[in-house]
């Protein structure tokens, strides 16, 4: 067995298809304890989760459901006034998000998404869902953090409204079995460094594959909406080293990485691309996992991180 087939995070990785189901149903069933249409809305996250609360604010906003912010459970501007906050913890127990909720108790409706039970986000937050069918056991998170999107997703789409260019989870389920299905590396595996691209909600997910590179295999990695790339960040393209996008490719994006030298990668470019770009962020957690290998780490506990930050000496 290699190491790449003996990873938690390889394995978790190739369940998602089965737990996007399972998620994507849990959106319908649990819509009153979401945030629903015209509300204005705030979602909270750290890391990963921060980058799931971006997409789905975007998604949100997109679709015409209502005002949504997503920000990092540390910045979030307590003075600001929503009529929900949500927020996105796979363990419940992370320190900033805890703070952050706990001063919202008793003045604004909270509602929160985790993977474990019994943590204690559920002291702190309005309304919890325990999604844990998603839960890892790999520090590096992956089939949590896409589930509370699909999930998300799903309670949109129930709610009556998709954003334009946005296909439907059910479709995006289908292409993350296509997405595990296909060979993958080759160039890519042995690239140097990689910036991933994105616009609107796929910018979140660009920043969460960057994430990914760097924690499972300690790649160099960058991020930055698509439309900047041009604006600074192409001067580190060249041979050897990949731009990923998720999502629409601005014009001519193509021709100037090529011109340099880069590999140029983009399935999820619009509606009509090859897969829904978060089935392509499934491809990118695999090509993580597989530098990993080639490098001799192990993915499942990368250097310096564990699985929540819990902060010594705070209340939370």
């Amino acid at each position: 067995m290699s190491v790449q087939d003996a990873s938690l995070t390889s394995a978790e990785i190739a369940s998602q298809p089965d737990v996007w189901r399972q998620a994507a149903a849990a959106g319908v069933s649990l819509s009153q304890d979401l945030p629903r249409r015209g509300e204005r809305v705030a979602v909270i996250g750290c890391g990963t989760s921060w980058f799931m609360a971006h997409a789905y604010a975007r998604l949100r906003e997109s679709g015409g459901h209502g005002e949504t912010d997503a920000f990092a459970a540390s910045e979030f501007p307590g003075h600001r006034s929503y009529d929900r906050v949500l927020a996105i913890t796979r363990s419940g127990t992370t320190t900033e998000v805890l703070e952050a909720l706990g001063a919202l108790k008793g003045n604004v409706a909270t509602c929160a998404l985790t993977a474990a039970p019994a943590t204690p986000v559920l002291n702190v937050a309005g309304a919890v869902s325990v999604l844990d069918y998603a839960d890892e056991e790999s520090v590096v998170q992956t089939r949590f953090a896409t589930s509370a999107l699909v999930l998300l997703r799903a309670h949109l789409e129930a709610e009556g409204a998709l954003s334009v260019g946005v296909r439907p989870v059910a479709d995006a389920i289908a292409d993350a079995e296509t997405a595990l299905a296909e060979p993958l590396g080759g160039e890519l595996t042995g690239s140097a460094q990689f910036t991933f691209l994105g616009t609107g909600w796929t910018y979140g997910l660009a920043r969460e594959a960057a994430l990914k590179m760097r924690e499972a295999a300690g790649a160099w990695t960058e991020s930055y909406p698509a439309m900047e790339y041009r604006h600074g960040p192409i001067s580190i393209t060249g041979p050897g080293r990949a731009t990923w996008v998720f999502g629409p490719v601005p014009k001519g994006l193509a021709e100037d990485v090529e011109h340099v030298g880069g590999t140029f990668v983009a399935r999820s470019s619009d509606a009509a691309g090859d897969i829904d770009p978060l089935a392509d962020l499934v491809r990118a957690q695999r090509l993580a996992v597989l530098i990993a290998q080639a490098r001799g780490m192990n993915p499942d506990r990368p250097r310096n991180l564990t699985r929540s930050v819990i902060l010594q000496g705070n209340d939370a």
